[in-house]
């Protein structure tokens, strides 16, 4: 079977020489000549063969865990997030950041993955001579190295700015540095995935828009996943990859995940990814409030009206203030950051009562002081006396 397969690829190239060469100049190609073809996804929707996919975040949000967990599932044919079954194949790796051995490789074994089938790209010999691989300028070699892999589907560059050898916040250097890359895993017929940073500031947009360095970026991937720590309604905090952009694909929907720490081999820790529930909305709306941001959040001067003219009337429940809050179409966590910005005290009612909410001034500040204590009076009796703990408004204070 082997020598019949050699046989056919002989025939194949003896025929190509043959061929004239195509004339000088540039070659138009008309559409009833072109047969359409759909995108071959590694993972439907999210990961798609022989393009690139930014993965961007802020520093310890689990970036490369992530992305070593989706390697393991390459190598394994395992289950997507969504269930949905992968492809089994090969793996190719190269970590600017990492080293494999102590850290990447720990994590694969952690994630479960089939360490034959991955491969770390390691230094480029020239002449009897080793050097580092630069992935600015090797990519040509490395192409020619996979080869020896036709079962490759993955391709992990981290970080992915070090494909540019330019300045990586101009635009033409950047399609020029990463424009190599993804031939190669077109030419490849691979998933490239490129690990990136959020940048400072920009808190509040669209998180594809605060990928790190030029938009090329962003511009170039046909898919941007970006990966959040996340606080809820409670003050939990819960990390979420969603999906920024896609010119391919649904641009939305996310899931739920974890970081835990695990024993990969004896007396080798380290972390790996759990997966939790897929979620629905926007990558802006799931990743409204990124733990690196929240502070930098200011509340909307809608909801701080809001406050200031409920507040006003006196004391009141927290859960009342929600309800009415949502029935105005002003989002809880919008109000959550505006009672912060504003100081609004909050009280503990009886061992059985909720939270109550009170401007830092004196309850009823547009009323006189002694109808204010009335109010406070009829609040106390119909709720409950109040402990003795007095604070602002705070993170994971109170619903």
């Amino acid at each position: 079977m082997r020598a019949e397969r050699e046989a056919i690829e002989q025939a194949l190239a003896a025929a190509e020489r043959r061929r004239p060469p195509p004339p000088d100049g540039v070659q138009l190609a008309r559409g009833d000549t072109l047969s359409p073809e759909p995108v071959r996804w590694l993972w439907p929707g999210w990961l798609a063969l022989g393009k690139l996919a930014i993965l961007a975040g802020a520093p310890g949000t689990g970036k490369t865990t992530i992305a070593l967990s989706m390697a393991a599932t390459v190598t394994t044919g395992g289950l997507w997030p969504d269930g949905t079954r992968c492809p089994a194949g090969d793996v190719l790796i190269w970590s600017g950041e990492d080293d494999p051995a102590d850290t990447l490789l720990p994590r694969l074994v952690a994630a479960g993955a089939d360490r034959t089938r991955v491969f770390f790209v390691g230094d480029v010999v020239e002449e009897g001579q080793r050097r580092p691989f630069d992935p600015a300028s090797d990519t040509a070699a490395l192409l020619a190295a996979a080869r020896k892999l036709p079962a490759l589907r993955y391709i992990l560059v981290d970080p992915v700015v070090s494909a540019v050898a330019g300045d990586s916040h101009k635009n033409t250097e950047v399609r020029r540095g990463l424009q190599p890359l993804v031939d190669f895993a077109a030419a490849a017929g691979a998933a490239l995935v490129g690990i990136t940073h959020f940048s400072k500031g920009g808190q509040g947009q669209d998180p594809a828009q605060r990928v790190t360095g030029s938009i090329a970026f962003t511009a170039v991937a046909r898919v941007v996943l970006v990966a959040a720590k996340v606080k809820d309604d409670e003050g939990n905090e819960r990390r979420i990859l969603a999906r920024s952009k896609s010119n391919i694909g649904p641009d939305e929907g996310g899931f739920s995940y974890s970081l835990e720490q695990c024993e990969a081999l004896p007396g080798i820790w380290t972390s790996r990814t759990v997966w939790g529930d897929a979620l629905a909305g926007s990558a802006r709306e799931l990743l409204a409030e990124p733990e690196e941001s929240r502070e930098a959040a200011g509340p909307s001067s809608e909801a701080a009206d809001f406050l200031r003219e409920r507040l006003a009337l006196g004391m009141c429940p927290s859960k009342t203030i929600q309800t009415e809050a949502e029935e105005a179409g002003i989002a809880w966590r919008t109000v959550r950051r505006a009672a912060d910005k504003l100081g609004v005290v909050k009280r503990k009612g009886g061992m059985n009562a909720g939270w109550y909410w009170s401007l830092p001034s004196a309850e009823g500040v547009h009323k006189p002081a002694e109808e204010s204590e009335e109010v406070h009076k009829k609040t106390v009796d119909k709720f409950g006396t109040f402990g003795p703990d007095v604070d602002t408004f705070g993170e994971g204070s109170q619903p």
